[in-house]
C-alpha cells in the first residue's frame, strides 16, 4: 500500500515546486496571458461596439433612403400633377381660343354675307329699274308713234283718274 500513499517528503516537494510553479508562472507567464485576454475582450467589445454602431447608422441611412424615396415619389406626383393641370389649361385655352376664333370667322362670315346680298340688292334694283324704263321707254315710243294713238292714251289716264 505504500505504493499508493505517497511519503511526506514527497509531498512538500511536491508542494514546493508546485508553490514555485504558480510562482514563476504569476511572474512570467499570468500577466501576458491575462493582458492578451483583457486585449482580446477589449478588442471583441470594441468589434462589438463598432457593429453595434454600424448597425445604428445602417437603420438611419436606411431611415434616411425611405423619406428621400418618399419625398422623391411625392416631388415625382407634384410634377406629375402639375404636368397634367398645365396640360389640361394648355388644352383648355386652345379650345377657347379656337372657339373664339372659329366665332369670329363666322362673324366675319355673316357679315361678309350680309354686305354682299345688299350689294346684290342693290345691283337687282339697279337692273330692274334700267329693264322697266327699257320696256317703259319702247313701250311709250310704240305707244306714241303717231298722234291717234297717243290721243287715246291720254284719254284712258283720264277715265282711270276720274275712276280712282
Amino acid at each position: 500500500m505504500e505504493l499508493l500513499t505517497p511519503g511526506t517528503g514527497l509531498i512538500i516537494w511536491q508542494t514546493f515546486v508546485f508553490v514555485l510553479l504558480v510562482f514563476l508562472l504569476a511572474k512570467v507567464a499570468w500577466k501576458p496571458i491575462l493582458s492578451a485576454l483583457k486585449e482580446r475582450e477589449t478588442s471583441i467589445q470594441e468589434s462589438l461596439d463598432t457593429a453595434e454602431k454600424a448597425r445604428q447608422e445602417i437603420a438611419v441611412l436606411k431611415a434616411d433612403n425611405e423619406n428621400l424615396l418618399k419625398q422623391a415619389r411625392e416631388e415625382r406626383d407634384k410634377m406629375l400633377r402639375d404636368a397634367r393641370d398645365a396640360s389640361n389649361r394648355m388644352k383648355e385655352e386652345a379650345q377657347l381660343a379656337a372657339k373664339k376664333s372659329a366665332e369670329k370667322i363666322i362673324e366675319d362670315a355673316r357679315i361678309a354675307i350680309g354686305i354682299e346680298k345688299q350689294a346684290a340688292l342693290k345691283e337687282i334694283k339697279i337692273q330692274v329699274a334700267n329693264f322697266s324704263l327699257e320696256i317703259a321707254e319702247k313701250l311709250l315710243r310704240e305707244n306714241l308713234s303717231n298722234d291717234k294713238a297717243q290721243k287715246e292714251l291720254v284719254q284712258r289716264y283720264i277715265t282711270d283718274l276720274k275712276v280712282n
